[in-house]
């Protein structure tokens, strides 16, 4: 697609607005997605195209470069020959080594602060909480008081009243303290038959096919399991898009992580309070994310949890990356390592509980 013009691909003029811009994009991806017929390269182009076109700074950078060129060309009667379309961050010559592999992260999990704590063999709670059908429990509970009556008129009522209120106070304290002590709910049976024991859903890398998302898919798969209410995802959707605009995401309790895997150069990376990414001391441009929009999606999509972004990084050629500590950033660059011990302290918090309602929303928005 080498000197494609990201306007006649979105079939808009070069003045569009932004909407005008989206609703192209939108309309066009639902008949260029690979999903639908359409093919990885042309739909590779499309999201290009968007991606420049929406953002003011690339947008202006790729009409100063590229539009004015063609039209002075055709102002002064020359051959245009339009040059390569600008490159991406993944694309850029500085930045992926083809021949480069990175290591498969292994963080040890002793050097995880949570990792002891998680009974990876924790009965899994469900909510919101379901009801037992309501006709035998009414008569379990009717029987129940019926003997009440009996037992006063005995002439050893006290130690009957004993014996009936002993199992009355444990199971009140049962459903008060410890509901995951009670047999599953018809509800919660239907649940584990339709989905069964499975943890992950989707694939990664469906579309760009990066080798990061490989890498966090084995990280989450081998790490973030442990944690028995832990679901994991891949290839998202953002609630009025067609295309895979997250990576990943984990949903344990009622918390949500949406992560992004990026293979950027070596280097310490950092982000300040107003998102701007760092490395090396210096503003890095060589690579970008939209995770605040995607966290800021879900929040709305999704208002009874919390949701939270993090990127996981990795050397795209021979070197180190590190990042700062996590700190209250919206969207945090981490190292592997960091990621399974920030992020899984913090799904910890709830580790063996699933939310139904809140985990069909999430399966609903994975594009493959």
């Amino acid at each position: 697609m080498s000197g494609v013009d990201y306007y006649e691909l979105l079939g808009v003029r070069p003045d569009a607005s932004i909407a005008e811009i989206k609703s192209a994009y939108r309309s066009l991806a639902r008949v260029m997605h690979p999903d639908v017929g359409g093919t990885t390269g042309t739909f590779r182009a499309l999201r290009d195209a968007y991606e420049t076109l929406s953002d003011p700074e690339r947008r202006a950078e790729y009409d100063g470069e590229t539009v004015s060129a063609a039209r002075s060309a055709a102002r002064s009667g020359t051959v245009f020959r339009p040059r390569p379309e600008p490159r991406r961050w993944s694309e850029q010559p500085f930045g992926e080594d083809p021949d480069f592999v990175p290591d498969t992260p292994r963080p040890d999990p002793a050097d995880i602060d949570w990792w002891e704590t998680v009974d990876p063999g924790e009965r899994v709670r469900f909510v919101p909480t379901t009801g037992y059908p309501r006709v035998p429990t009414v008569g379990v509970l009717g029987g129940w008081l019926l003997l009440l009556p009996v037992a006063l008129m005995t002439s050893v009522w006290p130690l009957l009243l004993v014996l009936w209120l002993l199992p009355t106070m444990v199971g009140v304290g049962v459903v008060r303290f410890a509901p995951h002590l009670l047999p599953a709910t018809p509800t919660d049976r239907a649940f584990v038959a339709e989905f069964g024991g499975r943890t992950v859903f989707g694939r990664p890398g469906t579309i760009r096919g990066e080798r990061g998302e490989h890498l966090t898919a084995e990280l989450l798969a081998e790490y973030l399991t442990r944690l028995p209410g832990a679901r994991i995802f891949h290839g998202l959707s953002w609630p009025d898009s067609v295309f895979a605009d997250v990576d990943h995401a984990v949903l344990c309790g009622h918390r949500l992580v949406l992560v992004e895997s990026k293979m950027w150069l070596p280097g310490h990376y950092a982000v300040d309070s107003t998102g701007t990414l760092w490395r090396d001391g210096r503003r890095f441009r060589g690579g970008g994310t939209r995770l605040d929009e995607s966290v800021a999606a879900y929040r709305r999509l999704l208002p009874g949890l919390d949701v939270a972004g993090a990127m996981v990084l990795y050397s795209s050629r021979a070197g180190e990356v590190s990042t700062e500590e996590p700190g209250d950033v919206p969207v945090a660059p981490m190292t592997p390592e960091s990621f399974v011990s920030e992020i899984g302290r913090w799904l910890a918090e709830e580790p063996a509980i699933v939310d139904r309602d809140a985990f069909r929303t999430v399966l609903a928005r994975i594009v493959s």
